[in-house]
């Protein structure tokens, strides 16, 4: 199965040439690496996100096996749907599914489902790949769509990536794709993203599951975040930095409505 872009010509150029150098611009050479856990990295369009999500892509020594969690923006297919098998196409080439992890991953928990109509249409992991494929000779992936779930769910997907993860001889990292508040004030936004941000600088992926639902912040990704920050304080991470924060304000200059974004590692 190649699954073909979805959001190419939208979020990111079309144009493979386009795209490499619109890449190459997001991108920060850096001297010194992290070699990172997990990480939250925002999905809009590259004007908007892509500095962003290149500042935390370069601050990361990336590994060949990825994991990507990303929210289901749309209400088709499961709640927590993975590809198995086959490539994700890019402008810039094909990107094969980790076949092995994603198999040990369904294995080891059965609230995953083999689903490809929940991928079809989804921008939040393809978006990443194109950033990827820039700063990795070769990688594989595994995508996970994640719909709107309990805590429950979220802590069992966490747990689950931990343990197989943590039997693998290969080194992996766990990107939570994710925007934060949609669409309030500038100002306001600011507030509550802080808000959520604390609980992942906390480590704490209860605390983020509730602060979001309580505090009504309209962040997208929070599912895949939860499972992120479960999977990495089970994996041994103890540190988590705020690597950039902005708003589509900072861009457009609207600041009655905007969107925010963090870039997160965890360590």
């Amino acid at each position: 199965m190649v699954r073909q872009p979805a959001v190419a010509g939208r979020f990111y150029p079309r144009d493979a040439r386009d795209l490499s150098r619109m890449v190459d611009r997001l991108v920060e050479p850096v001297a010194e690496k992290v070699r990172a856990v997990g990480c939250v990295v925002p999905h809009a369009g590259y004007v908007y996100s892509g500095a962003v999500a290149g500042a935390v892509f370069s601050r990361l020594e990336l590994p060949a096996r990825i994991l990507i969690l990303g929210p289901r923006h749309y209400p088709q297919g499961a709640d927590l749907a993975i590809n198995s098998q086959g490539t994700w196409r890019t402008p810039l080439g094909d990107v094969t599914i980790d076949s092995e992890l994603a198999q040990e991953l369904k294995n080891a928990t059965p609230l995953l489902q083999e689903d490809s109509i929940a991928h079809r249409d989804e921008h939040s992991l393809e978006v990443q790949l194109p950033l990827l494929q820039r700063l990795v000779r070769e990688f594989r992936f595994v995508p996970i769509a994640v719909g709107p779930l309990r805590f429950e769910p979220l802590e069992e997907l966490g747990r689950s990536a931990a343990r197989v993860l943590a039997k693998q001889k290969e080194p992996a990292l766990i990107v939570a794709s994710s925007d934060f508040n949609h669409y309030e004030s500038d100002a306001v936004t600011r507030v509550k993203d802080r808000k959520a941000i604390d609980r992942i600088l906390a480590l704490d992926p209860r605390g983020l599951y509730d602060t979001v639902r309580r505090e009504d912040i309209s962040m997208c990704g929070y599912g895949p975040a939860v499972a992120m920050l479960t999977a990495a304080r089970e994996l041994g991470a103890t540190h988590a930095e705020l690597v950039r924060y902005a708003t589509s304000g900072d861009v457009s200059g609207d600041r009655d409505a905007v969107v925010g974004y963090a870039g997160i590692v965890l360590s």
